[in-house]
Parts: C-alpha cells; sequence; structure tokens
C-alpha cells in the first residue's frame, strides 16, 4: 500500500477556501470567528501567509523567516495567486519523494508529505472558522475530509497537549457533526 498523496486535497482545500472568501460580505470583515486569535480579517490575513509557507516549505524545505499573516489588497485574488504559487510548488515532488524527502516545519523534521497533510487541515480547519463566522457552510466535501482527519488523528496526540503540542484540548464532536467539524473539534476548536 503506497503512502497517501494529499496534493489533491490541498487543490480541494484551497478552492473550499476561496469559495468562502469569495462569499464574504464587507459588514462581516470584522466579525469574530471560533479562532480566538483572529477575527475575519485577520484570518484571511493569516490564511494568506498559510499558502505562502505551503510554498516555502516545498521549495526550501523549511518556513524559516515565514510570516504569520499577510496583507491583502483583494483577498480573492491575493488568496487565488498564493494558492496557485503554493500549488505549484508542490507539483515539483514527485509522489515517492512526498514520503522520503524530509523538510523542516514548525513542528519538526518530517517527511514533505505530513507536512502538506498538517497544512491540508490548517486550511480546512480555518476554512471552517472562516464559515462558521460569516454563516457559510461549514463542511467541505467529506472525500477531501476524511484521509486528512485520519491522519491528523494518528500523527497528533489526543491528550496530555501543551506547550509541544500547539493546540487545545479536543473538543467531543456533536452528535451528526461533520468531518469538517470534526475535524475543528479534534483541533481544539468549537462554534
Amino acid at each position: 500500500m503506497s503512502a497517501p498523496d494529499f496534493r489533491p486535497q490541498l487543490r480541494q482545500s484551497q478552492q473550499w477556501v476561496a469559495d468562502l472568501i469569495a462569499g464574504l460580505k464587507p459588514e462581516q470583515m470584522h466579525a469574530t470567528t471560533p479562532c480566538d486569535e483572529f477575527d475575519v480579517t485577520q484570518l484571511i490575513e493569516h490564511l494568506m501567509a498559510v499558502q505562502e509557507r505551503i510554498a516555502q516549505i516545498a521549495i526550501d524545505g523549511n518556513v524559516d523567516g515565514a510570516a504569520l499573516a499577510s496583507t491583502f489588497d483583494d483577498p480573492v485574488a491575493d488568496f487565488t495567486r498564493r494558492v496557485e504559487e503554493s500549488a505549484a510548488a508542490w507539483e515539483t515532488w514527485d509522489a515517492d519523494e512526498l514520503w522520503t524527502k524530509t523538510v523542516t516545519a514548525p513542528f519538526g523534521t518530517v517527511p514533505g508529505g505530513a507536512a502538506l497533510m498538517v497544512y491540508v487541515s490548517e486550511n480546512l480547519t480555518h476554512g471552517w472558522d472562516l464559515a462558521v463566522a460569516t454563516g457559510q457552510d461549514s463542511e467541505a466535501d467529506p472525500a477531501i475530509v476524511a484521509p486528512v482527519l485520519e491522519g491528523m488523528r494518528n500523527a497528533l496526540p489526543a491528550d496530555n497537549r501543551g506547550d509541544d503540542i500547539p493546540f487545545d484540548p479536543v473538543v467531543p464532536s456533536a452528535e451528526g457533526a461533520g468531518l469538517t467539524e470534526q475535524l475543528a473539534n479534534f483541533l481544539g476548536r468549537s462554534r
């Protein structure tokens, strides 16, 4: 059995977030989000930087010096440009390299495919934050989310989170919660 290739989920998660950004109303730009650190504008600035880091780690093998937020003029156009750059950077990797070539991410030195999975989960989780904050559909396609949720559950402990594990404790999912909400809950988010 071959290791998973999360590049399709990368593109799909990025498109989902782009659609959410396109669905924003001007009066929502300063709404609060389930992510305590960000309002909607700050979350979009963070998502811009996430796409830049996705590209940088594929090209340089690390995210040294990468910003945690990046300003924008036109949120849809600027996000789309960053998406194209990040997806193109990962297309230079062949499938075998995803799990044999390592990169240094903020969470350690890992195979590139593992780092990519974490960044896809970041897109999905922050997309969920954005959707909840703005009243949009907060569930991405389950086919995108399912392998990422499984991978994150296997990679990240559910207990004993703290300084070395920068996620809040797992939030129990509501009965009938979709996979995107389950991922957000696993990473410590709640509505």
